[in-house]
């Protein structure tokens, strides 16, 4: 009866288990379909201020401004967007093992540091022993354009200043609930194309002037930017926590069903074997 007991407090155990990841399944779910409508509106307003920007850059002589001057690499900033919390699947160590490779094959012989958005990147960064310069972990409290925009005039500073020759982002990019596809998206310097042509042949007329529009708009879509990959990641955080969870539950209703088959058979078996003894002392009484 010793194994009887054992199992019968193991199926309570998963059972027990399931209903958490079942009800955090449904927060994730809840969690997702505010997120998912979040990015889906950003996504539009991000890619048009983009093709705006580009249209007005191409065919300039070649720099806009501090932040799309080119530099020999040498100094690389790596900011890595995770998320605070676990039980997400791979969510967290798909961008860890991004940045793994960045710092040991792609930039391998550059000075690389890391800005951690995230509290599981910057424990994964520190344990790694990796230069982290700053850490911020607060902003999924209360995310909003006007609380990314300081994360992001500091990577603008630092990049004007000419402390780092070029900003990477890595993110979970949110494409749908159970797919998640790693980013790595540069940062500063922007990127133009000045041998492009604009992709239309429209003429603008510019007030006051195109020198006044760019200066204004570099700074925006780069805020945009940030603001947008964040929101990707924060989207596909739920998704993957969502069907993790999913997951998670389902194979605890598999265990659960196949302990208490097993349960039943043995208590089967101990009440047989009771069964047989009674039936052997009462025919030895007989005798």
């Amino acid at each position: 009866m010793g194994n009887l007991k054992e199992t019968r407090n193991r199926i309570t155990s998963i059972k027990s288990t399931m209903q958490i990841t079942s009800a955090m399944k449904m927060v994730s779910a809840a969690k997702l379909k505010r997120a998912q409508d979040a990015i889906t509106q950003m996504r539009p307003y991000a890619e048009k201020l983009q093709e705006i920007l580009v249209n007005l850059t191409s065919g300039s002589d070649g720099t806009v401004g501090d932040y799309s001057t080119e530099r020999p690499v040498e100094k690389v900033l790596i900011v890595a967007v995770t998320s605070n919390r676990g039980l997400c699947g791979g969510f967290n160590a798909n961008i860890t093992k991004r940045c793994k490779v960045l710092v040991e094959e792609t930039y391998v012989d550059k000075d690389v540091s890391f800005f951690s958005i995230g509290k599981k990147g910057g424990e994964w960064l520190g344990l790694k022993e990796l230069n982290v310069v700053n850490s911020e972990i607060e902003i999924f409290n209360n995310l909003n354009f006007q609380t990314a925009t300081p994360i992001a005039e500091r990577l603008m500073n630092e990049f004007a200043s000419g402390n780092y020759d070029k900003v990477v982002l890595v993110y979970n990019h949110f494409k749908n609930a159970a797919t998640q596809l790693v980013q790595e998206e540069q940062f500063l310097p922007i990127l133009t194309d000045n041998n492009q042509e604009a992709s239309n042949n429209t003429e603008y007329i510019y007030e006051p002037d195109k020198e006044s529009i760019i200066a204004e708009l570099i700074p925006k879509s780069l805020k945009t930017q940030l603001y947008k990959a964040i929101l990707d990641s924060v989207a596909g955080e739920h998704g993957a926590r969502m069907t993790a969870m999913h997951k998670a539950t389902d194979n605890a209703n598999e265990l659960a069903n196949d302990l208490t088959l097993q349960y039943n058979k043995a208590r089967q078996a101990a009440i047989t074997t009771e069964i047989l003894e009674i039936v052997g002392g009462a025919e030895a009484l007989k005798s």
